[in-house]
C-alpha cells in the first residue's frame, strides 16, 4: 500500500472516555504511529455512559456509537474507533468501516469474587449481565439463576460486584485482557456454553466516506480475515434484524482446509428465547479466493444469508419478537 500523499497530516481519533474505550483508542493511534502517522485523541461522552438504566426497545440502537460518529460529521474527529459489536449493523452512506485490525479473544467469563465456576454458584444466586444473550444462554445452562440487568464500564460493574449487588457477573474476556487485568478472579466459558456477540473481541474503525486520505490511512490497520469473520456474523445479525436486545450470538473463523489447503470461512449462529429453553444454531462454511478481497467478502455476506435464512426458516423471527 503506497502512503497517502498528504501523510503529515494529523488524525483526531473519537473514541469514549471510558478505561476499555481509551485503551481502545490509543492502540488504534499506537499501530498508526508505527506507520509515521500524528494522531490526537478527541474522548467524547455517549449516552449509554450516562445513562445506565437497564436497556430497552426505545434505546438500544447505536446508544454508545452516536456521539463517536456525530463527530465525525460535525468535523471534530477523522477516525471513530467503537467496540464492533457495539456498532449498529444499518449502512449509512456518511461513513465506512475503513479497518476492523486483528480481532481479540472472544470467550466470555464469569467473574466472581473467588472466581467460582457457574456450576458452583449456590441455588438462586444473582448474576449480572446487560445482554440478553448472555442471559438467554446462562438460563440454558442455569434455569434457577436469577439473571439482573446490569450497565456501566468494567470498573463499574466490578464496584457492583464487590459491593455485593450480584454473587457473579458476566464480562467479555477481551476487555479484562485489554485492561490488563490479568488477576482478576474468573472463569471462561466455552463456546459451547457461551457463544458470542457478532463481531464481540473486534473494533471497528471508521471513518467518513468521503475522507480518502482517512480511509487508505486506515487500511494500514486491516487484517482481511477478522473483517470477513465480522462481515459474516454482523450479515446473520443485520438480516435477522436484530439488535442488541436479540438474543442472538454467532461466530466466524478463517481456517485452513485439510483437503487442498484453502482458506475456509466457518460461521455458526444461535438465536434463543430469553428463558433459554428454546435454542436455534445453524452452521455453514465456504471457501475462500486466494488474494480476491471483493470476491471474498460477498462470499462472508452470502454464508450470513444463508445462515439466517435457515434460522428464519426454523422460527428464529418469532424468539427474536419476544425478546422485545
Amino acid at each position: 500500500m503506497s502512503v497517502p500523499a498528504d501523510s503529515s497530516r494529523l488524525l483526531r481519533i473519537a473514541t469514549r472516555e471510558s478505561p476499555l474505550a481509551m485503551w481502545q483508542a490509543r492502540y488504534v493511534a499506537s499501530r498508526l504511529a508505527e506507520h509515521g502517522f500524528e494522531t490526537k485523541l478527541v474522548p467524547l461522552v455517549s449516552v449509554g455512559d450516562t445513562d445506565l438504566r437497564p436497556i430497552d426497545g426505545t434505546r438500544q440502537v447505536g446508544l454508545f456509537t452516536k456521539r463517536i460518529q456525530q463527530a465525525l460529521v460535525d468535523d471534530e474527529a477523522d477516525v471513530a474507533v467503537h467496540s464492533l459489536k457495539d456498532l449498529p449493523t444499518q449502512f449509512d452512506e456518511r461513513f465506512e468501516l475503513a479497518a476492523v485490525p486483528p480481532r481479540e479473544t472472544v470467550f466470555d467469563s464469569l467473574v466472581s469474587e473467588n472466581g467460582i465456576t457457574l456450576a458452583s454458584l449456590p441455588p438462586g444466586a444473582k448474576i449480572g449481565t446487560g445482554s440478553t444473550r448472555r442471559m438467554a444462554q446462562l438460563k440454558s445452562l442455569r434455569a434457577d439463576l436469577e439473571i439482573l440487568p446490569i450497565r456501566g464500564n468494567v470498573q463499574t460493574r466490578l464496584s457492583k460486584l464487590r459491593g455485593g449487588e450480584f454473587d457473579a457477573i458476566v464480562l467479555a474476556e477481551a476487555g479484562v485482557v485489554r485492561l490488563e487485568m490479568h488477576d482478576l478472579p474468573r472463569v471462561q466459558f466455552s463456546l459451547e456454553e457461551m457463544l458470542p456477540a457478532p463481531g464481540q473481541g473486534a473494533l471497528g474503525i471508521e471513518v467518513r466516506s468521503d475522507d480518502a486520505f482517512a480511509r487508505q490511512t486506515l487500511g494500514y490497520l486491516d487484517d482481511s480475515a477478522t473483517r470477513l469473520a465480522v462481515i459474516a456474523e454482523r450479515t446473520v445479525l443485520a438480516e435477522l434484524h436484530g439488535g442488541c436486545l436479540a438474543p442472538i450470538a454467532a461466530h466466524a473463523i478463517v481456517t485452513k482446509s485439510n483437503r487442498d489447503g484453502a482458506d475456509e470461512l466457518t460461521l455458526i449462529a444461535v438465536v434463543m428465547s430469553t428463558d433459554g429453553t428454546r435454542r436455534l444454531e445453524e452452521r455453514a462454511q465456504c471457501t475462500l479466493a486466494p488474494a480476491s478481497a471483493a470476491t471474498n467478502v460477498t462470499a462472508a455476506q452470502l454464508l450470513g444469508k444463508t445462515v439466517a435464512e435457515t434460522l428464519r426458516a426454523a422460527g428464529a423471527s418469532e424468539l427474536i419478537a419476544s425478546a422485545r
